[in-house]
């Protein structure tokens, strides 16, 4: 089992910055991947970024270029570093784990982010 709390959300500007961080605790030595995804109101949620074991990481078209995750090397945590955000961005930020041999994903309790125009 892996737990998993997002913090570091909050109220930003258009063009201003934020940075989300993910604790993970339980067996993290068998994650596979962690990702972010997010839920505007109203919205389906939408996978935002993903690293993998490996460190590969991938984005969505919405936020490449200005975006970026990344992890310590512990895979205890996870970090979305948002620049430029758009009001478009605003919405419940959630963290996942792909866990090895396990077929269910983990989730954490998300983190608000809004963006003033």
């Amino acid at each position: 089992q892996v737990q998993l709390v997002e913090s570091g959300g909050g109220l930003v500007q258009a063009g201003g910055s934020l940075k989300l961080s993910c604790a993970a605790s339980g067996t993290t030595d068998r994650i596979n991947s962690l990702g972010w995804y997010r839920q505007a109101p109203g919205a389906e949620r939408d996978w935002v970024a993903i690293i993998t074991r490996a460190s590969t990481t991938h984005y969505a078209d919405s936020v490449k270029g200005r975006f970026t995750i990344s992890r310590d090397n512990t895979w205890n945590t996870v970090y979305l570093e948002m620049n430029s955000l758009k009001p478009e961005d605003t919405a419940v930020y959630y963290c996942n784990a792909a866990v090895l041999g396990i077929s269910r994903q983990f989730w954490g309790q998300g983190a608000q982010v809004t963006v003033s125009s």
